[in-house]
């Protein structure tokens, strides 16, 4: 037998959702993953240098699942929960974790690292990572890409201006990491597809991405989400699609 709507709402709206760990959907939703595999090659990345960042690191799960991390490793992260999760996960490998604002400047000195990582950042300061980089290191990451879920984001919010819907545009990250001064070397976009298979996966997204629909609650959406979760008995899941886009970007080494 099914369950019932109010049981799957309920369970999800309790669910916790600190750290960057999706595991509470296996099973209720699946997503196409980007075919670079980012964290593979974060990996092969870290390995090859001595000093490296990661920024926004969240729980610290990504990091975490590299072979090797360079002999200083420094991770920085904003939301509290996350600060505490990161650090119990990440100092037992020797990698630094410091908490700051995601907001400029980040608290290093000038050419202090030769490799800078983030997965899906919030928001790029370019100039920072620029600073931070020393001649010839990499800024390497992957991101959410334009209009990325907007099928969930749409079906409570409606249809959005198409300024929005173009935000975090890969080309834009082109010129704002060229105009910070790096050289881009690699820009990767793909589209791929994502399945909620129960009503419960729909919640637990939404409190965990919260820029997807800001504000959300079940008491203020549960009308929507009733009808949504009819749609998904009906036709067995509700498909949106995610944009990634992988980059990579070099700080040039001054020519004597």
């Amino acid at each position: 037998m099914s369950r019932s709507f109010d049981d799957l709402v309920a369970e999800a709206a309790a669910a916790p959702v600190d750290g960057w760990d999706f595991s509470w959907l296996d099973g209720r939703a699946t997503e196409q993953r980007p075919s670079w595999g980012y964290q593979r090659a974060m990996g092969e990345r870290l390995a090859r240098v001595s000093a490296a960042l990661d920024i926004q690191t969240g729980g610290g799960e990504v990091l975490a699942g590299a072979p090797e991390l360079p002999a200083l490793m420094v991770a920085t992260e904003s939301w509290p929960p996350n600060v505490a999760k990161a650090t119990a996960l990440l100092h037992p490998l020797g990698a630094a974790v410091v908490a700051d604002a995601d907001e400029p400047p980040l608290p290093f000195a000038a050419d202090a690292f030769e490799l800078v990582t983030s997965r899906h950042p919030v928001t790029v300061w370019w100039d920072e990572i620029a600073r931070v980089l020393r001649p010839g290191g990499t800024y390497f990451s992957q991101q959410v890409g334009p209009a990325s879920v907007f099928e969930v984001v749409e079906y409570f919010l409606g249809p959005q201006p198409e300024e929005v819907r173009r935000g975090r545009h890969p080309d834009d990250a082109r010129r704002a990491a060229e105009a910070a001064g790096l050289e881009v070397v690699t820009l990767r976009p793909e589209t791929l597809r994502t399945d909620f298979f129960d009503i419960g996966a729909v919640v637990y997204f939404l409190r965990k991405v919260i820029w997807m629909v800001p504000g959300f609650t079940v008491d203020q959406y549960r009308d929507r989400l009733r009808q949504l979760d009819e749609q998904i008995r009906r036709d067995g899941s509700f498909v949106a699609h995610t944009t990634r886009f992988l980059i990579e970007a070099r700080k040039p080494v001054p020519r004597a």
